[in-house]
């Protein structure tokens, strides 16, 4: 290798590893950029969610949801339900709701799911791999459930990441995604197509506890 080309790569690690000023250095490092609003953060993640296209249903507690799941299942006639996580299924089993899961994602007909955080401003479910459903459910399902509760309500993205940071510690989850209602996408004239490229409903079920 000729010295020119040795000196270009020296210069280009260098930039590389140089850390970068910080742009706005008087702003604290946990400042939000968005500020809550005056409604209560049920009412705003319910407005966005729905605004999205996402299907919304309170539960008063875990009868009323477990109510609410099998008049679900029964009106829509599903007969495979994807479920992996062992908790949820326990959970849900001890309230009689035990519906015919299957193994296979590709052709259940929804899945069932928890998740870390419902952020309020944005309508969306923050969903991580230390789950054991794992990556793909909210991807692959053609239905995707969601189960949460009031108390993993939180107003924004930034304050769900760093109480995942102080929920994991050094094992943070190799992967932390937003699911914000349906997929959906829109070609050249605007026009709207929904469940292209993942679920074609997503439904969450709040309980309050």
């Amino acid at each position: 290798m000729s010295n020119a080309r040795q000196n270009i790569l020296n210069k280009v690690k260098a930039a590389l590893t140089q850390k970068v000023a910080k742009p706005f250095p008087s702003l604290p490092v946990h400042a939000s950029l968005f500020q809550p609003s005056l409604k209560e953060l049920e009412l705003e993640f319910v407005e966005n969610f729905t605004g999205l296209l996402g299907k919304f249903s309170f539960c008063e507690n875990e009868a009323e949801l477990v109510e609410q799941l099998q008049h679900l299942v029964d009106t829509r006639k599903w007969s495979n339900i994807y479920c992996r996580e062992t908790e949820l299924i326990t959970k849900l089993s001890e309230l009689d709701f035990t519906p015919n899961y299957t193994d296979n994602l590709p052709d259940c007909d929804a899945a069932i799911t928890g998740c870390e955080y419902l952020i309020a401003r944005t309508g969306s479910i923050m969903l991580s791999s230390a789950s054991e459903s794992g990556r793909t459910v909210s991807v692959y399902a053609p239905v995707h459930i969601c189960i949460a509760k009031t108390s993993q309500l939180i107003y924004d993205i930034d304050e769900a990441l760093n109480l995942v940071r102080e929920k994991y510690g050094a094992e943070l989850p190799s992967v932390i995604s937003l699911a914000t209602g349906p997929s959906r996408t829109a070609d050249i004239e605007k026009t709207l197509v929904v469940g292209v490229h993942g679920p074609k409903e997503v439904y969450c079920f709040l309980v309050d506890d």
